[in-house]
């Protein structure tokens, strides 16, 4: 593991919202998409419902993607800029099968606040922690979606959003097999 497991949930929903625009798609159009989003994400508090909550997330997933791909400098300016928008206080809370853990803003804060300090607080221990380099784009042509490399040997290259990796690796499967005559002997075996 390389976060605490509510760092890693917390880093796991930024790139699902990052992602829910990825691509020129837009995942969440409605305040219905949104409810269903924070259902999967596990996302609890109140909320308004409405046209302006929506706004505020979308406003919100635009500073997570430039903070994707921003250097250290300029992650942690605006790491510092929503958790001071936030006003957030961390505190320790327990709750909803989750041992204790941090939250920086009340149960009753508006959504786009708890959700860019939950991102914020995640993000402040990946620049704490140096590890930055975890924050990453798909390298597949085609795909703009953000990657987050939680894995040991830091490999992962292609995102979660469909099928990326799969794609490039048939299509390098297909090259190679062109560049090498273009089939593959078949191979037989005998029932005897």
């Amino acid at each position: 593991m390389v976060f605490a497991p509510d760092t890693e949930m917390a880093l796991r929903t930024v790139v699902n919202l990052i992602n829910s625009a990825a691509n020129g798609s837009e995942g969440l159009a409605s305040v219905a998409d949104l409810d269903v989003f924070l259902e999967e994400e596990g996302f609890t508090g109140s909320r308004t419902r409405d046209a302006a909550e929506l706004a505020s997330v979308h406003a919100l997933r635009g500073q997570l993607a430039e903070l994707w791909t921003a250097d250290q400098a300029a992650a942690v300016e605006i790491i510092n800029r929503l958790l001071r928008e936030a006003n957030a206080l961390p505190q320790l809370v327990r709750h909803d099968g989750w041992d204790w853990h941090l939250h920086a803003t009340t149960h009753d804060a508006p959504l786009a606040d708890r959700m860019s300090t939950e991102a914020a607080m995640a993000l402040a221990d990946v620049v704490r922690g140096k590890e930055m380099d975890r924050l990453r784009r798909c390298e597949a042509e085609d795909c703009n979606a953000a990657v987050l490399d939680l894995s040991r040997n830091r490999s992962k290259r292609y995102c979660d959003t469909g099928n990326c990796a799969n794609r490039v690796h048939v299509a390098a499967y297909r090259a190679r097999q062109a560049a090498g005559g273009g089939v593959l002997p078949r191979t037989t075996s005998s029932a005897g």
